[in-house]
């Protein structure tokens, strides 16, 4: 019942966003709540091609990934559970893709952190429960400063930003709402130094995985950035931003090529991604971010279904060392595997080519230092270095299992919700490359200057074929320090779990040590406890147990009050 009504939002969504797009509508719907001392809180939506052709996306994906789970969690005792929470996750985010009011994004935002933590620990144990917390702390972050920025706002009158972008782009104060909402972005979209928890969150089953890091939880920072864009054009917050994301890109490419654990590449594939999202929208092209998020949702969805069923298959491995031959296999699977493989890299007339390379091409023709273009055409050959080396692993190389599993891909749901992905991650670019992105730009590049996105692309290929093929040559100290630093995401893991959340997690465990269950025990609950038990005790002593006593006391009593 869920998948048909997510597929039929996705199609009518998909419909509205092309009528919206051609007449150039705008629509908000604005609902009156609740006025609060001069302050009115009024439920704003706001309806235009960008929030349609982004639902669009988010409901087709959560649609198949639904069909996905009744396959992949056939064994799953309360299903029906699992699917609640991932439709709460879904109108969370619908929630705050149609919001633009700061209040009703925050319960969207709020809605997404909860709902995903309780999917990050819904296999339970020891590194779902860490993994969870991490997400979760991670995100609250992002949290507070949203409902800073919301008190913040207290001084205009509403919440609904889009009403006072005039006011805020004059008034310098207000550039203090523009600082929270740009680390809530950084902390929900895993940008350094919030990354730790992206790769951490991979605990969670895999159609969770596949909906979380396509289109929903990483993509919401983005998103946001986007709504709020032409407060930080230009402006030195969004330098910042630039650097912060543009690292973030490099650092996930570096630590992708020495992971070894097949999901936790994916999501370094996607952190990167990220990066390269924000990174393009700090340079002034918004549209173009938008383009990338809604392509690279539809393939990075299907390369995490196809990592799912080679985990499924292979008893729940994900080291690609022991994987291999899966191509002879399972070829259904290969085949869209490859085939979101290639989309990632930006292979030509395939989704993520559209819009990568219209990425890249800006970033030659426009007017930017040879820092930017390092980071962007670096981060784009390690992402094909990375891509190749997955797989060369898990497809053609030689067969590595020490025992025989079940390698079939005849599930019929599966890779019937795998081909609807794979018809999207090929046609999906071109058709809103032609139909729907608003993109007027005249791009005049040279031959070599055209040629050069090809030539990266291909020296990625070649290199990661080479570091595929060889092992670690050098045993000495100083290259396996550098091995062990690029491949542990620059220590920031580290740093996030023994560092900051560590020492928040023991001081707030010694709080409740000393404190709750210590002195204020002693002097509150307990010591009143103790005390009245003590009364009581001493009441109940003196009427039953002792008539002279309990007759003493009565006439002493008596006696006071005719004194008085």
């Amino acid at each position: 019942m869920s998948l048909f009504f997510l597929l039929m939002l996705s199609s009518l969504s998909l419909i509205m966003g092309f009528e919206f797009m051609l007449n150039n509508m705008k629509l908000f719907l604005e609902i009156e709540l609740i006025s609060f001392n001069s302050c009115l809180y009024i439920l704003v939506l706001y309806i235009d091609w960008m929030s349609l052709m982004f639902f669009f996306v988010v409901s087709l994906i959560s649609s198949m990934v639904i069909f996905y789970s009744k396959s992949y969690m056939s064994g799953e005792i309360f299903i029906n559970r699992f699917i609640i929470l991932i439709l709460l996750f879904v109108f969370s985010m619908v929630l705050l893709i149609f919001s633009l009011n700061l209040i009703s994004i925050l319960l969207g935002w709020d809605g997404l952190g909860l709902v995903s933590y309780c999917l990050v620990i819904y296999y339970q144990n020891i590194k779902s429960f860490n993994s969870g917390m991490l997400t979760v702390l991670s995100n609250r972050v992002g949290d507070v400063m949203l409902l800073m920025s919301i008190s913040w706002m207290l001084n205009l009158g509403s919440w609904n930003f889009m009403f006072y972008i005039q006011i805020l782009k004059l008034d310098d104060i207000m550039t203090i709402i523009m600082v929270f909402v740009i680390v809530a972005a950084m902390t929900k979209s895993a940008q350094i130094p919030f990354s730790a928890w992206l790769p951490a969150a991979m605990a969670a089953p895999t159609p969770v995985s596949s909906l979380v890091h396509s289109s929903t939880l990483v993509t919401a920072g983005v998103y946001l950035i986007i709504r709020f864009e032409e407060l930080i054009r230009g402006s030195v917050l969004s330098e910042i931003l630039l650097l912060l994301s543009s690292l973030t890109m490099l650092m996930a490419g570096l630590s992708a090529n020495f992971e070894y654990d097949l999901k936790k590449i994916i999501a370094l594939s996607t952190l990167s991604q990220l990066g390269l999202m924000m990174s393009i929208m700090c340079l002034g092209y918004k549209n173009m971010a938008f383009f990338h998020l809604s392509t690279h949702a539809m393939f990075k969805a299907l390369l995490f279904m196809c990592a799912g069923l080679i985990i499924h298959n292979m008893n729940n491995n994900q080291d690609i060392r022991l994987m291999g031959s899966l191509s002879y296999y399972m070829p259904l699977v290969s085949i869209n595997f490859n085939v979101s493989n290639l989309a990632l890299c930006g292979f030509p007339f395939l989704a993520g080519f559209y819009s990568k390379d219209l990425i890249l091409e800006m970033v030659l023709f426009s007017n930017f230092n040879l820092i930017i273009f390092f980071f962007f055409f670096f981060s784009t050959g390690l992402t094909v270095m990375y891509t190749v080396r997955l797989m060369y692993f898990s497809l053609f190389k030689e067969i590595n299992f020490k025992k025989i599993f079940m390698l079939v891909d005849s599930d019929k749901v599966m890779i019937g919700s795998m081909f609807m992905l794979m018809v999207m991650s090929v046609v999906g670019g071109s058709m809103m490359n032609w139909m729907v992105m608003p993109f007027f730009n005249m791009i005049y590049l040279g031959e070599i200057m055209k040629m050069f996105i090809l030539l990266t692309l291909l020296m990625g290929l070649l290199v990661g074929v080479f570091i595929s093929k060889i092992n670690l040559i050098f045993k000495n100290l100083l290259i396996y320090s550098i091995y062990f630093y690029l491949g542990l995401m620059w220590f920031i893991p580290n740093l996030s779990i023994y560092g900051i959340n560590y020492l928040v997690l023991n001081l707030s465990l010694k709080l409740d040590k000393f404190m709750d269950l210590g002195w204020l025990e002693k002097l509150g609950g307990m010591n009143l406890y103790k005390s009245f038990m003590s009364y009581s005790n001493m009441g109940h002593y003196f009427y039953f147990n002792s008539i002279k006593l309990f007759f003493f006391f009565f006439f002493f009593m008596y006696m006071i009050l005719f004194m008085f």
